[in-house]
């Protein structure tokens, strides 16, 4: 699908926000956005950013800053990496992207992403550091069922990989490795975020 055209001053600042998103792994301030484009009021940095997120350039969460993300990085074709999941322990939660992974010939639809494994908690299911696991978002409503392998936010605490359970008013998110513990949380506090596709790894 070919995209809206840029204007310059919109071209500009999204060729900076992917060159710092890919650098610094994290979505920049609007005050660093204001510095970077020589800009001293927010207003013109929040109106190319309204503008990029209606062409399909960007999108973000609403109400909470710092996390702009990337939807096609140029000349990059590819699905979209969103960060580094741990298969451990809890981590933060995934806000940003990196670089796409290229598996054009393997998976085409838009709404799968791309995590890369940090942790060995899912070595049992051959998941193992490194790897890049490829998730594929729920639908409206979806539950995964019991033994699915899921990307998994955890409120409070943060993202993890591990295979879900829902048992009664509990979840349980269960590691492939005997040296972990499961995690055990209330229905209400675990957020799905991605459903195991396939892994891929770079040998």
């Amino acid at each position: 699908m070919e995209m809206e055209a840029l204007t310059k001053a919109q071209q500009e600042l999204y060729d900076w926000l992917v060159q710092y998103i890919r650098d610094a792994q994290h979505a920049p301030s609007i005050r660093q956005m204001m510095k970077a484009m020589g800009l001293k009021s927010p207003a013109p940095i929040q109106s190319r950013l309204e503008r990029l997120r209606n062409k399909g350039y960007i999108t973000w969460t609403e109400g909470k800053a710092r996390t702009i993300r990337i939807i096609y990085p140029p000349d990059q074709p590819g699905i979209p990496i969103h960060g580094m999941i741990r298969a451990g322990q809890l981590v933060e939660p995934f806000t940003d992207e990196t670089e796409p992974l290229d598996l054009r010939s393997v998976f085409e639809s838009p709404n799968y992403f791309a995590l890369r494994v940090a942790g060995d908690s899912m070595i049992d299911d051959l998941i193992m550091e490194g790897d890049f696991v490829v998730m594929r978002e729920p639908k409206d409503s979806e539950t995964p069922h019991n033994g699915e392998i899921v990307a998994a936010q955890v409120e409070g605490e943060g993202t993890t990989l591990k295979r879900y359970y829902l048992e009664g008013e509990q979840i349980k998110l269960q590691p492939s490795n005997v040296n972990y513990d499961p995690i055990i949380a209330a229905a209400e506090a675990v957020q799905v975020q991605g459903i195991l596709v396939g892994v891929w790894r770079n040998c």
